[in-house]
């Protein structure tokens, strides 16, 4: 392999030609030595080329041959124009032709007989050893640290390659990988498509390199289900002849009857933790209507993510007729599901639909629009062609609770716990930008540490932090947890640990003043293990800023470098969290919310699945239409650690019958 930027190119060239001399010396220790190297004898080798005679150094023979001499069968050449070796082994001192000629040639006279040649034989062999050692003393005490350092971080990613380990910076290497086993790491298993540009979207390649194995593996059926989704949007996607189609219904103002391809356009709404995790529901819905999706790109979301669909866009064109009307949907507005049915504008058995409805499932939503988690509206749904979508609600788990896609989903899903964690790893690539954020900060700061552990702070009480009871709270859990060391106030150093590790924290706030407690606290004082803490915050914007581009950028790659930690701890009602938690494939020790300013007591609590929790699910029985308490229908969907009327998935192993709704 060639290393771009070494020193002393010539030294290596020498020390090849030096090497295959000797062996040749060895092997016939009656040949005369070729000119041209760095050795020595290159005064003794230009004054050969000046006069053209032989000139004798010790036991060798220097001499130039002509091109007759040069093509004899009887000559050993090394040397004349392309060898047998592919090419020259030495560089030319002149411009001389004659040197392009210079080769091994000539035997010695026969007097030195077989003493001589072994003599010779010894003298090759140590030629070799100095040559070899003279050459790599050159190269490496005139070289730069900093090439040094890439070359070894050159190392390192060939060697992530081959044993996909955490971090960057650990050069081991499994021998026993095979080229296929790293095209289904790249591919994460079979969850990604093959065939993007990968200069267009780093990411979506990359990012195994940055994480442990995961455990979770996609079922072969999601496989099948994302390939065939994936030639529905090529055939159905943007300014495809069956979008045009229902472009015009929509201007139109009515449905003409059935399409080939329906759609679901998700708008862009709420905080970015919000954002992704609705459209991996919208994206999850899609999947079980066999819908197309199309995303609102709103502000940003062009410049955070990467397009996870081969050839055919996700991202709603920009002359779509109705994104105007966008920002103005409401739960009143006319074309509302749950408006149109609080008014029996529609109804199962309406024939004559319109040519989109928009679903209001944003927090406040009323009882009319939860009846989109009924089975009978799913029948009149089905039925229009374009539905456009509101939302800031992770709505996952009631779709498990809709009797027609349980089955579909089980197959899906086996491990029920893992819907966010796949369909987020399959979706949400890091644009360029942010995956620059990303790298540089996880080699500057994380890639060296033997455990990571990242802290989430999101303080929803009002006042100017940092609040010492949630200082208290943190340190509560993470050293009653075993995540962090306590430190010893009395001493200023304590016995090195045999093996003392080094933790990295890497804590998330947009209050600066929990990391510098934090930091600070594992400067001044030793840890009573012995080992080593340091302590990082990206970045403290101070007050969310969701319509700012760089601050959405670095909300997006703190997410990311969460969810490559370790151990992971996050706050309550969080969404920030929930997204580190899902990708990370992490069950997170979740801080609970304080009341009265008072630290709470336990301090955390595990959670039971890495799933995010649904914030405002219906509880409503769709059959019997009365309200029910929807945690505890089924064993795989229960109610959140951090919010006691929310919902969330989970492996649920005793199978219950399902409630019909």
């Amino acid at each position: 392999m060639v290393v771009r930027g070494w020193p002393h190119r010539s030294l290596i060239s020498s020390l090849s030609s030096f090497i295959w001399v000797s062996i040749l010396l060895v092997v016939s220790p009656g040949l005369d030595l070729i000119c041209g190297l760095s050795t020595p004898m290159e005064k003794n080798c230009r004054r050969l080329l000046s006069t053209n005679t032989p000139v004798q150094v010790g036991l060798l023979r220097l001499s130039i041959v002509d091109q007759d001499e040069c093509r004899s069968s009887k000559t050993l050449v090394l040397g004349c124009y392309r060898s047998r070796f592919g090419r020259r082994l030495y560089p030319p001192y002149s411009t001389d032709q004659r040197l392009s000629e210079l080769v091994l040639a000539r035997t010695l006279p026969k007097r030195f007989g077989f003493g001589n040649m072994r003599l010779t034989g010894i003298f090759a062999v140590c030629l070799i050893a100095l040559s070899v050692l003279i050459t790599l003393s050159l190269i490496f005490r005139h070289q730069p640290s900093d090439q040094i350092l890439r070359f070894a971080d050159a190392r390192v990613l060939e060697s992530r390659f081959h044993s996909n380990v955490t971090s960057l910076n650990d050069g081991s290497v499994n021998d026993n990988s095979k080229p296929a086993d790293l095209h289904k790491d790249k591919l994460l298993g079979g969850l990604l498509a093959a065939g993007f540009d990968e200069d267009s979207c780093l990411s979506r390649y990359q990012s195994f390199l940055y994480r442990k194995t995961a455990p979770h593996k996609p079922s072969p059926y999601l496989l099948s289900k994302l390939r065939n989704y994936e030639d529905l949007h090529r055939r159905c996607g943007p300014h495809t002849q069956s979008y045009n189609k229902m472009v015009e219904q929509l201007k139109s103002g009515h449905s003409t009857g059935s399409t080939d391809c329906q759609y679901v356009v998700w708008i862009s709404f709420s905080g970015l933790g919000n954002r992704i995790l609705t459209l991996a529901s919208a994206f999850l819905y899609a999947l079980l209507t066999n819908r197309v999706l199309l995303v609102d790109r709103g502000k940003d979301m062009d410049d955070l993510f990467c397009e996870p669909f081969p050839e055919k866009s996700w991202f709603l064109p920009l002359d779509f007729p109705i994104t105007d009307q966008f920002n103005d949907f409401n739960h009143d507005s006319p074309q509302c599901h749950g408006n149109m049915l609080k008014k029996n504008i529609i109804n199962t058995s309406t024939e004559s639909l319109p040519s989109y409805l928009y679903l209001h499932l944003i927090h406040d939503y009323q009882d009319h629009d939860k009846l989109f988690f009924c089975d009978g509206d799913q029948g009149i749904l089905g039925k229009v062609p374009l539905l456009i979508m509101k939302t800031d609600n992770y709505f996952v788990p009631s779709l498990f609770l809709i009797p027609s896609f349980e089955h579909e989903l089980s197959k899906l899903f086996p491990e029920k716990e893992t819907v966010f964690h796949l369909l987020g790893r399959y979706l949400f690539h890091p644009s360029n930008h942010v995956w620059g954020l990303i790298t540089r900060y996880y080699q500057a700061y994380l890639a060296k540490a033997d455990e990571r552990i990242g802290i989430q702070i999101r303080i929803f009480d009002t006042g100017t932090g940092p609040f010492q009871y949630v200082i208290d709270q943190i340190l509560a859990c993470t050293q009653k947890e075993k995540l962090l060391p306590e430190v010893d106030t009395q001493e200023s150093v304590v016995t090195p640990a045999d093996n003392p590790k080094l933790k990295v924290v890497l804590m998330t706030s947009l209050n600066s003043g929990y990391y510098e407690n934090f930091r600070n606290m594992y400067w001044e004082h030793p840890t009573v293990t012995g080992d080593v803490v340091g302590v990082y915050q990206p970045s403290h914007e101070e007050f969310q800023q969701t319509e700012k581009k760089l601050h959405n950028r670095k909300a997006w790659a703190e997410m990311y470098l969460l969810s490559l930690t370790d151990m992971l701890v996050t706050s309550s009602w969080s969404t920030f969290g929930y997204v580190a938690q899902g990708l990370g494939g992490l069950k997170p020790w979740i801080l609970m919310k304080p009341e009265n300013q008072t630290s709470p007591d336990p301090p955390c609590r595990r959670a039971m699945s890495m799933e995010p929790c649904f914030h405002a699910p219906p509880f409503y029985d769709c059959k019997a239409k009365k309200g029910i308490d929807t945690g505890a229908l089924v064993p795989h969907v229960r109610h959140c650690e951090d919010m006691s009327w929310g919902l969330k998935v989970v492996n649920g192993h005793d199978e219950l019958s399902l409630t019909v709704l």
